[in-house]
């Protein structure tokens, strides 16, 4: 029967020279599924699964990096989320590899629980959540980025129509930089309101009449989007930076309308 090899006597490839003198932005992992708590804004907790992509650099005189270590660091903080522990997550992760820098995405499904406009029927939204983290010399940074699906009706088609106008499912996503905590549902309500029409779960034939008619009155190009949403958020003190890109998935052409602004408030 063989023997086992003691741990100190198992060669670390990783740690061994790299003589190629060519440094790696990012190496890591991808794509693991780890369950997650969020709280939301209710006062409730949301248990969900996230997907997580964990990177840092290597230096170019190192051949590896300890893939098991992102695991590990996952394992450590179990279920615990918020923007604070997430960017305690991005500082562990760079001490405990040795890195200058590091980044780590989190993306999950997050639900709120909404009211239909007339009959006031309640059922679960389902929005698409992203943190974004980095850390450069030492000082850690937090991104939350939202993917809101609403209706935009088109003012072109409304102004050239006899009768009727085309719309279609659009998509607004935002990614902000907070100074101050901002509940996710907070920037949610932000974007929604500058649509057309807010999407629901479950709609009564009163509801869909109103957000028919709502959507009609209020045409949005995606030009209209993006600048309608920087207005806001140039308006709330507690977000320092953020991008906003909004995307139309036409239902009269095969492709799709799309607008992108960012603005850094710090920066001026």
């Amino acid at each position: 029967m063989s023997k086992s090899v003691p741990t100190t006597e198992i060669p670390d490839t990783q740690n061994t020279v790299d003589t190629r003198n060519i440094a790696i932005d990012k190496v890591g992992i991808k794509n693991i599924k780890h369950p997650i708590v969020v709280s939301d804004r209710s006062g409730r907790e949301q248990h969900t699964v996230a997907n997580f992509n964990m990177y840092v650099n290597l230096p170019e005189e190192y051949k590896g990096t300890h893939m098991s270590r992102f695991i590990e660091i996952l394992n450590h903080h179990e279920y615990e989320i918020t923007v604070q522990s997430f960017k305690r997550m991005i500082e562990e992760m760079t001490e405990r590899l040795n890195a200058e820098s590091g980044d780590i995405e989190m993306n999950f499904p997050y639900f709120v629980n909404k009211k239909a406009p007339v009959s006031g029927v309640m059922s679960l939204m389902d929005y698409e959540v992203t943190f974004i983290g980095q850390i450069r010399n030492n000082k850690p940074e937090v991104l939350v980025k939202v993917l809101v699906p609403v209706t935009t009706l088109c003012p072109c088609s409304k102004s050239i129509s006899n009768y009727g106008a085309h719309n279609q499912r659009s998509h607004i996503t935002a990614c902000v930089s907070m100074r101050d905590f901002i509940w996710i549902e907070e920037l949610i309500d932000i974007i929604e309101k500058v649509a057309s029409c807010e999407l629901y779960g479950l709609l009564k034939r009163p509801d869909e009449k109103y957000v028919t008619e709502r959507a009609y009155d209020n045409p949005k190009f995606v030009e209209d989007i993006v600048r309608d949403v920087a207005v806001e958020f140039n308006k709330d003190d507690r977000i320092s930076k953020y991008v906003v890109e909004s995307e139309n998935f036409e239902s009269i052409h095969n492709h799709s309308a799309y607008a992108m602004l960012e603005y850094d408030k710090d920066a001026e």
